[in-house]
Protein backbone atom coordinates (compact mmCIF):
# COMPACT_ATOMS: atom_id res chain seq x y z
CA UNK A 1 0.00 0.00 0.00
CA UNK A 2 1.57 2.92 -1.26
CA UNK A 3 1.99 6.16 1.65
CA UNK A 4 -0.65 8.49 2.04
CA UNK A 5 0.22 12.07 0.60
CA UNK A 6 -0.40 13.75 4.07
CA UNK A 7 1.86 11.35 6.38
CA UNK A 8 3.44 11.99 9.98
CA UNK A 9 6.56 12.94 7.86
CA UNK A 10 5.32 15.08 5.56
CA UNK A 11 7.83 17.93 4.35
CA UNK A 12 10.51 16.64 6.58
CA UNK A 13 13.41 15.54 5.23
CA UNK A 14 15.41 13.39 7.38
CA UNK A 15 15.51 12.38 11.11
CA UNK A 16 16.58 14.94 12.84
CA UNK A 17 14.14 17.54 11.28
CA UNK A 18 11.38 14.49 12.24
CA UNK A 19 12.69 14.46 15.91
CA UNK A 20 12.86 18.07 15.57
CA UNK A 21 8.70 18.41 14.71
CA UNK A 22 7.27 15.53 16.52
CA UNK A 23 9.21 16.25 20.07
CA UNK A 24 9.66 19.92 20.24
CA UNK A 25 6.91 21.61 17.94
CA UNK A 26 3.57 19.41 17.24
CA UNK A 27 1.86 19.54 20.09
CA UNK A 28 2.82 22.93 20.69
CA UNK A 29 -0.40 24.73 21.48
CA UNK A 30 -1.52 27.28 18.91
CA UNK A 31 -1.20 31.10 19.74
CA UNK A 32 -2.52 32.89 16.40
CA UNK A 33 -1.91 36.22 17.03
CA UNK A 34 -3.12 38.19 13.66
CA UNK A 35 -6.37 37.17 11.59
CA UNK A 36 -9.87 38.11 10.39
CA UNK A 37 -11.92 35.62 11.56
CA UNK A 38 -15.00 36.86 12.69
CA UNK A 39 -15.87 37.29 16.63
CA UNK A 40 -19.61 36.93 16.23
CA UNK A 41 -19.35 33.23 14.74
CA UNK A 42 -17.19 31.88 17.36
CA UNK A 43 -19.67 33.77 19.77
CA UNK A 44 -22.80 31.92 18.35
CA UNK A 45 -20.44 29.20 17.90
CA UNK A 46 -21.35 29.17 14.42
CA UNK A 47 -21.95 25.60 12.35
CA UNK A 48 -21.15 25.59 8.88
CA UNK A 49 -22.89 23.08 6.89
CA UNK A 50 -20.51 22.26 4.34
CA UNK A 51 -17.23 22.75 2.80
CA UNK A 52 -18.36 25.80 0.53
CA UNK A 53 -19.81 27.68 3.27
CA UNK A 54 -16.69 27.31 6.00
CA UNK A 55 -13.99 26.98 3.13
CA UNK A 56 -14.40 28.62 -0.30
CA UNK A 57 -16.51 31.40 0.77
CA UNK A 58 -14.83 34.17 1.53
CA UNK A 59 -10.97 32.65 0.74
CA UNK A 60 -9.82 34.92 -2.06
CA UNK A 61 -6.85 32.88 -2.52
CA UNK A 62 -8.95 29.50 -3.89
CA UNK A 63 -11.14 32.45 -6.16
CA UNK A 64 -7.69 33.64 -7.76
CA UNK A 65 -6.69 30.13 -8.71
CA UNK A 66 -10.21 29.19 -9.76
CA UNK A 67 -10.88 32.65 -11.92
CA UNK A 68 -7.24 31.92 -13.40
CA UNK A 69 -8.62 28.24 -14.96
CA UNK A 70 -11.19 29.88 -16.49
CA UNK A 71 -14.24 29.09 -13.67
CA UNK A 72 -17.46 31.56 -13.95
CA UNK A 73 -17.25 33.79 -11.43
CA UNK A 74 -20.82 32.22 -10.80
CA UNK A 75 -19.31 29.44 -8.73
CA UNK A 76 -17.03 31.64 -7.13
CA UNK A 77 -18.87 34.63 -5.71
CA UNK A 78 -21.78 34.38 -7.70
CA UNK A 79 -25.11 32.54 -7.11
CA UNK A 80 -24.72 29.22 -7.46
CA UNK A 81 -25.79 26.02 -5.47
CA UNK A 82 -22.67 25.41 -2.79
CA UNK A 83 -22.10 21.82 -4.01
CA UNK A 84 -21.35 23.09 -7.33
CA UNK A 85 -19.52 25.88 -6.11
CA UNK A 86 -17.60 23.14 -4.22
CA UNK A 87 -16.77 20.71 -7.50
CA UNK A 88 -15.51 23.72 -9.32
CA UNK A 89 -12.89 24.30 -6.47
CA UNK A 90 -12.36 20.39 -6.62
CA UNK A 91 -11.34 20.64 -10.54
CA UNK A 92 -8.95 23.24 -9.48
CA UNK A 93 -6.96 21.59 -6.84
CA UNK A 94 -4.95 19.26 -9.03
CA UNK A 95 -4.39 22.16 -11.02
CA UNK A 96 -2.93 24.16 -8.02
CA UNK A 97 -0.01 21.99 -7.60
CA UNK A 98 3.40 23.88 -6.41
CA UNK A 99 1.03 26.35 -5.19
CA UNK A 100 1.03 26.59 -1.12
CA UNK A 101 -2.93 25.52 -2.35
CA UNK A 102 -2.58 22.23 -2.84
CA UNK A 103 -0.70 21.59 0.49
CA UNK A 104 -2.85 23.56 2.50
CA UNK A 105 -6.15 22.18 1.06
CA UNK A 106 -4.83 18.47 1.83
CA UNK A 107 -3.42 19.46 5.32
CA UNK A 108 -6.79 21.26 5.96
CA UNK A 109 -8.99 17.78 4.82
CA UNK A 110 -6.73 15.38 6.74
CA UNK A 111 -6.37 17.81 9.81
CA UNK A 112 -10.03 18.56 10.39
CA UNK A 113 -12.01 15.72 8.41
CA UNK A 114 -9.55 12.67 8.30
CA UNK A 115 -9.76 12.99 5.33
CA UNK A 116 -6.24 11.86 3.21
CA UNK A 117 -7.75 11.22 0.19
CA UNK A 118 -6.64 13.66 -2.94
CA UNK A 119 -9.22 16.37 -3.70
CA UNK A 120 -10.01 15.89 -7.27
CA UNK A 121 -13.20 15.49 -10.01
CA UNK A 122 -13.88 11.79 -9.07
CA UNK A 123 -13.50 11.83 -5.15
CA UNK A 124 -15.32 15.67 -4.95
CA UNK A 125 -18.83 14.39 -4.42
CA UNK A 126 -17.89 11.89 -2.21
CA UNK A 127 -15.94 14.27 0.22
CA UNK A 128 -18.15 16.63 0.11
CA UNK A 129 -21.10 14.71 1.42
CA UNK A 130 -18.43 13.01 3.90
CA UNK A 131 -17.94 16.35 4.97
CA UNK A 132 -21.06 18.14 4.92
CA UNK A 133 -22.60 15.56 7.65
CA UNK A 134 -19.22 16.54 9.92
CA UNK A 135 -19.96 20.18 9.23
CA UNK A 136 -23.61 19.55 9.85
CA UNK A 137 -22.96 18.74 13.67
CA UNK A 138 -21.91 20.61 16.25
CA UNK A 139 -19.04 18.42 16.77
CA UNK A 140 -17.65 20.65 14.07
CA UNK A 141 -18.94 23.86 14.99
CA UNK A 142 -16.10 27.08 15.37
CA UNK A 143 -14.95 26.63 19.01
CA UNK A 144 -14.65 22.86 18.32
CA UNK A 145 -12.90 23.62 14.91
CA UNK A 146 -10.60 26.17 16.81
CA UNK A 147 -9.96 22.97 19.47
CA UNK A 148 -9.34 20.22 17.03
CA UNK A 149 -5.32 22.37 16.20
CA UNK A 150 -5.17 23.41 20.03
CA UNK A 151 -5.46 26.63 19.68
CA UNK A 152 -4.94 28.86 23.20
CA UNK A 153 -5.50 32.52 21.28
CA UNK A 154 -6.52 33.95 18.80
CA UNK A 155 -6.72 37.41 18.28
CA UNK A 156 -9.45 38.99 15.42
CA UNK A 157 -8.71 42.40 13.77
CA UNK A 158 -11.53 45.30 14.55
CA UNK A 159 -11.75 48.95 13.34
CA UNK A 160 -11.88 51.31 15.78
CA UNK A 161 -15.73 51.92 15.00
CA UNK A 162 -16.54 48.64 16.38
CA UNK A 163 -18.41 47.91 19.63
CA UNK A 164 -16.90 45.18 20.32
CA UNK A 165 -19.96 43.67 21.37
CA UNK A 166 -19.02 40.64 20.55
CA UNK A 167 -16.18 40.33 22.51
CA UNK A 168 -17.03 41.04 25.42
CA UNK A 169 -19.89 38.81 25.01
CA UNK A 170 -16.95 35.87 25.04
CA UNK A 171 -15.78 36.94 28.35
CA UNK A 172 -18.28 36.30 29.80
CA UNK A 173 -18.61 32.43 28.50
CA UNK A 174 -16.51 29.66 29.85
CA UNK A 175 -14.70 29.68 26.40
CA UNK A 176 -11.23 28.30 26.98
CA UNK A 177 -9.40 29.79 24.14
CA UNK A 178 -8.85 33.08 24.68
CA UNK A 179 -10.33 35.79 22.01
CA UNK A 180 -8.91 39.41 21.78
CA UNK A 181 -8.87 41.61 18.93
CA UNK A 182 -6.04 44.33 17.18
CA UNK A 183 -7.43 47.99 16.30
CA UNK A 184 -6.66 48.23 13.22
CA UNK A 185 -7.33 52.68 12.57
CA UNK A 186 -6.18 52.83 8.54
CA UNK A 187 -9.58 54.41 7.50
CA UNK A 188 -8.60 56.86 9.59
CA UNK A 189 -5.23 57.67 8.33
CA UNK A 190 -5.61 57.24 4.54
CA UNK A 191 -7.04 60.74 3.82
CA UNK A 192 -6.80 60.45 0.50
CA UNK A 193 -9.19 58.09 -0.05
CA UNK A 194 -13.06 58.13 -1.20
CA UNK A 195 -15.21 58.20 1.77
CA UNK A 196 -12.76 59.51 4.30
CA UNK A 197 -15.02 62.56 6.01
CA UNK A 198 -17.94 59.74 6.25
CA UNK A 199 -15.91 57.60 7.87
CA UNK A 200 -14.79 60.44 10.33
CA UNK A 201 -18.24 60.76 11.03
CA UNK A 202 -19.26 57.55 12.30
CA UNK A 203 -15.37 57.62 14.19
CA UNK A 204 -17.07 60.78 15.89
CA UNK A 205 -20.03 58.77 16.91
CA UNK A 206 -18.37 56.35 18.24
CA UNK A 207 -16.15 58.41 20.24
CA UNK A 208 -19.07 60.36 21.54
CA UNK A 209 -16.62 63.42 19.71
CA UNK A 210 -17.78 65.79 17.24
CA UNK A 211 -14.68 65.95 14.93
CA UNK A 212 -14.36 69.39 13.38
CA UNK A 213 -10.47 69.43 14.02
CA UNK A 214 -7.51 67.25 13.75
CA UNK A 215 -6.94 67.69 17.93
CA UNK A 216 -10.47 66.55 17.86
CA UNK A 217 -9.80 63.47 15.30
CA UNK A 218 -6.72 62.39 17.80
CA UNK A 219 -8.78 62.70 20.74
CA UNK A 220 -11.65 60.40 18.95
CA UNK A 221 -8.36 58.15 18.07
CA UNK A 222 -7.17 57.99 21.63
CA UNK A 223 -10.79 57.72 23.33
CA UNK A 224 -10.88 54.46 20.78
CA UNK A 225 -7.89 53.09 21.77
CA UNK A 226 -8.50 53.22 25.62
CA UNK A 227 -11.63 51.70 24.95
CA UNK A 228 -10.28 48.83 23.10
CA UNK A 229 -7.77 48.82 25.58
CA UNK A 230 -10.75 48.64 28.69
CA UNK A 231 -11.72 45.35 26.59
CA UNK A 232 -8.65 43.35 26.63
CA UNK A 233 -6.97 44.85 23.70
CA UNK A 234 -2.96 44.47 23.31
CA UNK A 235 -2.37 45.04 19.44
CA UNK A 236 -2.85 47.34 16.73
CA UNK A 237 -2.80 46.04 12.81
CA UNK A 238 -1.61 48.66 9.78
CA UNK A 239 -1.88 47.37 6.55
CA UNK A 240 -0.01 50.36 4.60
CA UNK A 241 1.98 50.23 1.19
CA UNK A 242 4.74 51.72 2.84
CA UNK A 243 5.25 53.96 5.90
CA UNK A 244 5.20 57.58 5.45
CA UNK A 245 7.70 60.02 6.75
CA UNK A 246 7.20 63.60 5.79
CA UNK A 247 8.27 66.70 7.41
CA UNK A 248 5.11 68.41 8.70
CA UNK A 249 4.36 71.02 11.57
CA UNK A 250 1.11 70.84 13.44
CA UNK A 251 -0.55 74.10 11.88
CA UNK A 252 -0.24 72.38 8.59
CA UNK A 253 -1.76 69.23 9.71
CA UNK A 254 -4.62 71.11 11.28
CA UNK A 255 -5.01 72.99 7.83
CA UNK A 256 -5.26 69.74 5.80
CA UNK A 257 -7.52 68.01 7.87
CA UNK A 258 -9.83 71.26 7.56
CA UNK A 259 -9.47 71.05 4.33
CA UNK A 260 -10.48 67.25 3.68
CA UNK A 261 -13.78 67.99 5.70
CA UNK A 262 -14.64 71.12 3.47
CA UNK A 263 -13.80 68.94 0.51
CA UNK A 264 -10.64 70.45 -0.91
CA UNK A 265 -8.79 68.38 -3.18
CA UNK A 266 -5.35 67.55 -0.72
CA UNK A 267 -2.06 67.27 -2.85
CA UNK A 268 0.18 64.32 -2.37
CA UNK A 269 2.82 66.12 -0.33
CA UNK A 270 -0.21 67.55 2.02
CA UNK A 271 -1.62 63.44 1.69
CA UNK A 272 1.61 61.93 3.22
CA UNK A 273 2.26 64.93 5.86
CA UNK A 274 -1.20 64.04 6.99
CA UNK A 275 -0.30 59.95 7.35
CA UNK A 276 2.74 61.23 8.52
CA UNK A 277 1.11 63.02 11.50
CA UNK A 278 -1.70 60.94 12.27
CA UNK A 279 0.87 57.38 12.41
CA UNK A 280 3.20 59.21 14.78
CA UNK A 281 0.96 59.95 16.53
CA UNK A 282 -1.26 56.78 17.11
CA UNK A 283 2.28 55.03 17.57
CA UNK A 284 3.01 57.56 20.68
CA UNK A 285 -0.28 56.41 22.02
CA UNK A 286 0.40 52.68 21.54
CA UNK A 287 3.26 53.42 23.46
CA UNK A 288 1.51 54.56 26.12
CA UNK A 289 -1.01 51.68 26.35
CA UNK A 290 2.23 49.11 25.96
CA UNK A 291 0.97 47.54 23.28
CA UNK A 292 2.34 45.67 20.59
CA UNK A 293 2.19 47.29 16.71
CA UNK A 294 2.06 45.63 13.65
CA UNK A 295 2.39 46.92 10.25
CA UNK A 296 1.85 44.99 6.92
CA UNK A 297 3.89 46.32 4.02
CA UNK A 298 3.91 46.01 0.55
CA UNK A 299 0.73 45.53 -0.99
CA UNK A 300 -0.46 46.95 -4.25
CA UNK A 301 -4.24 46.83 -3.21
CA UNK A 302 -7.54 46.72 -6.10
CA UNK A 303 -5.07 46.41 -9.23
CA UNK A 304 -8.48 45.80 -11.22
CA UNK A 305 -10.32 48.53 -11.12
CA UNK A 306 -13.16 47.41 -12.75
CA UNK A 307 -13.82 44.04 -10.80
CA UNK A 308 -13.54 46.16 -7.69
CA UNK A 309 -16.27 48.21 -8.35
CA UNK A 310 -18.64 44.93 -8.53
CA UNK A 311 -17.06 42.70 -5.94
CA UNK A 312 -14.89 45.57 -3.68
CA UNK A 313 -12.30 44.88 -1.58
CA UNK A 314 -10.49 42.14 0.24
CA UNK A 315 -11.80 39.75 -3.27
CA UNK A 316 -8.62 39.00 -4.76
CA UNK A 317 -7.34 41.76 -7.14
CA UNK A 318 -4.14 42.47 -5.06
CA UNK A 319 -0.61 41.76 -6.12
CA UNK A 320 2.80 42.47 -4.77
CA UNK A 321 4.01 45.94 -5.04
CA UNK A 322 6.93 47.59 -5.26
CA UNK A 323 7.51 50.18 -2.70
CA UNK A 324 10.90 51.86 -1.53
CA UNK A 325 10.48 51.09 2.15
CA UNK A 326 13.71 51.76 3.97
CA UNK A 327 14.23 55.01 4.16
CA UNK A 328 11.32 56.21 5.38
CA UNK A 329 10.74 53.25 7.96
CA UNK A 330 14.17 54.25 9.29
CA UNK A 331 13.37 57.74 9.68
CA UNK A 332 9.85 56.95 11.28
CA UNK A 333 11.40 54.34 13.46
CA UNK A 334 14.01 56.45 14.70
CA UNK A 335 11.37 59.41 15.46
CA UNK A 336 9.66 57.10 17.97
CA UNK A 337 13.06 55.67 19.29
CA UNK A 338 14.38 59.07 19.59
CA UNK A 339 11.39 60.59 22.13
CA UNK A 340 11.55 56.49 23.69
CA UNK A 341 8.26 55.86 22.36
CA UNK A 342 9.30 53.21 20.36
CA UNK A 343 6.66 50.25 21.67
CA UNK A 344 7.40 46.50 20.80
CA UNK A 345 7.13 46.18 16.67
CA UNK A 346 6.29 43.74 13.89
CA UNK A 347 7.09 44.15 10.59
CA UNK A 348 5.62 42.27 7.74
CA UNK A 349 6.83 42.53 4.49
CA UNK A 350 5.21 40.99 1.44
CA UNK A 351 8.00 41.71 -1.55
CA UNK A 352 11.18 39.11 -1.12
CA UNK A 353 13.60 41.59 -2.93
CA UNK A 354 12.92 43.24 0.70
CA UNK A 355 13.66 40.19 2.75
CA UNK A 356 17.08 41.75 3.69
CA UNK A 357 16.35 45.17 3.71
CA UNK A 358 13.64 44.46 6.78
CA UNK A 359 16.07 41.61 8.79
CA UNK A 360 18.34 44.21 9.16
CA UNK A 361 16.13 47.15 10.04
CA UNK A 362 14.39 45.80 12.56
CA UNK A 363 18.27 44.53 14.51
CA UNK A 364 18.88 49.00 14.31
CA UNK A 365 16.20 49.35 17.02
CA UNK A 366 16.17 46.36 19.32
CA UNK A 367 17.60 48.61 21.82
CA UNK A 368 18.53 45.38 24.23
CA UNK A 369 15.23 46.43 26.73
CA UNK A 370 13.12 43.59 25.51
CA UNK A 371 14.27 40.30 24.00
CA UNK A 372 13.02 40.30 20.12
CA UNK A 373 11.54 43.98 20.60
CA UNK A 374 11.42 44.84 16.99
CA UNK A 375 10.39 41.60 15.21
CA UNK A 376 10.46 40.69 11.76
CA UNK A 377 7.13 39.55 10.83
CA UNK A 378 6.74 35.59 9.12
CA UNK A 379 5.85 35.38 5.79
CA UNK A 380 2.97 36.84 4.73
CA UNK A 381 -0.04 36.61 2.03
CA UNK A 382 1.85 35.68 -1.10
CA UNK A 383 4.57 34.42 0.69
CA UNK A 384 3.24 32.32 3.69
CA UNK A 385 4.50 29.53 1.47
CA UNK A 386 7.19 27.17 1.61
CA UNK A 387 9.87 29.43 -0.52
CA UNK A 388 8.06 32.47 1.08
CA UNK A 389 8.61 31.34 4.68
CA UNK A 390 11.68 29.70 3.85
CA UNK A 391 13.17 33.10 2.66
CA UNK A 392 12.18 34.88 5.38
CA UNK A 393 14.10 32.50 7.93
CA UNK A 394 16.68 32.41 6.32
CA UNK A 395 17.46 35.91 6.14
CA UNK A 396 16.36 36.76 10.12
CA UNK A 397 18.92 33.86 11.09
CA UNK A 398 21.54 35.12 8.52
CA UNK A 399 20.89 38.77 10.17
CA UNK A 400 19.62 38.52 13.34
CA UNK A 401 18.33 36.11 15.68
CA UNK A 402 15.88 33.26 14.50
CA UNK A 403 15.88 32.63 18.05
CA UNK A 404 13.92 35.69 19.23
CA UNK A 405 11.09 34.75 16.25
CA UNK A 406 7.90 35.15 17.17
CA UNK A 407 6.66 32.78 14.82
CA UNK A 408 3.59 31.98 11.92
CA UNK A 409 0.20 33.65 11.93
CA UNK A 410 -3.02 32.68 10.00
CA UNK A 411 -3.85 36.15 9.08
CA UNK A 412 -6.89 34.46 7.46
CA UNK A 413 -10.67 34.67 7.56
CA UNK A 414 -10.96 31.08 7.61
CA UNK A 415 -12.00 28.69 10.01
CA UNK A 416 -9.75 25.92 8.69
CA UNK A 417 -6.70 27.79 8.03
CA UNK A 418 -5.18 26.72 11.42
CA UNK A 419 -2.98 24.05 9.95
CA UNK A 420 -0.49 26.54 8.34
CA UNK A 421 0.99 26.55 11.66
CA UNK A 422 1.70 22.95 11.08
CA UNK A 423 3.07 23.70 7.69
CA UNK A 424 5.23 26.72 9.10
CA UNK A 425 6.78 24.65 11.78
CA UNK A 426 7.60 21.01 9.75
CA UNK A 427 9.28 23.55 6.99
CA UNK A 428 11.10 25.66 10.26
CA UNK A 429 11.95 22.01 11.76
CA UNK A 430 13.04 20.58 8.12
CA UNK A 431 15.68 23.82 8.01
CA UNK A 432 17.33 23.11 11.17
CA UNK A 433 17.41 19.15 10.43
CA UNK A 434 19.18 19.35 7.40
CA UNK A 435 21.43 21.84 8.28
CA UNK A 436 22.22 19.03 11.45
CA UNK A 437 22.75 16.29 8.50
CA UNK A 438 25.21 18.19 7.06
CA UNK A 439 27.15 19.44 9.70
CA UNK A 440 25.87 22.93 9.74
CA UNK A 441 24.44 22.73 13.44
CA UNK A 442 25.71 20.35 15.81
CA UNK A 443 23.76 16.99 16.41
CA UNK A 444 24.79 16.89 20.13
CA UNK A 445 22.99 20.32 21.20
CA UNK A 446 19.86 18.74 19.52
CA UNK A 447 18.13 19.24 23.17
CA UNK A 448 19.12 22.93 22.70
CA UNK A 449 18.00 23.23 18.83
CA UNK A 450 14.82 21.75 20.61
CA UNK A 451 14.13 24.54 22.38
CA UNK A 452 14.50 27.24 19.84
CA UNK A 453 12.06 25.23 17.98
CA UNK A 454 9.74 25.12 20.83
CA UNK A 455 10.49 28.69 21.64
CA UNK A 456 9.92 29.99 17.70
CA UNK A 457 6.77 27.75 17.58
CA UNK A 458 5.11 28.92 20.83
CA UNK A 459 7.03 30.42 23.76
CA UNK A 460 8.48 33.41 21.96
CA UNK A 461 4.90 34.63 21.12
CA UNK A 462 3.55 33.89 24.24
CA UNK A 463 6.43 35.66 26.50
CA UNK A 464 5.92 38.51 23.90
CA UNK A 465 2.38 39.50 23.88
CA UNK A 466 1.45 38.64 27.13
CA UNK A 467 -2.35 38.52 27.07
Amino acid sequence: MSKQFIHDNFLLENEYAEELYHNYSKNQPIIDYHNHLPPKDILEDKVFGNLTKVWINGDHYKWRAMRTLGVNEKFITGDAADKDKFMQWAKTVPYTMRNPLYHWTHLELARYFDVYDLLNEKSASRIYDETAEKLSSKDYSCRNLLRKVNAELVCTTEDPIDTLEHHQALRKTDLEIKVSTAFRPDKAILIGNEGYVAYVESLGKAADINIGSYQDLKDALRSRISYFNDNGCKLCDHGLNQISFVPFTDSEVETIFAKKLKGDALSNQEVLQFETAILLFLCETYHEFGWVQQFHLGALRNNNKRMHSILGPDTGWDSIGDFPQAEKLSAFLNRLDSKDKLTKTIIYNLNPADNEVMATMIGNFNDGSVKGKVQFGSGWWFLDQKDGMTKQMNALSNMGLISCFIGMLTDSRSFLSFPRHEYFRRLLCNLLGDEIKRGELPKEEMEWIGKIVADISYFNAKEYFNF
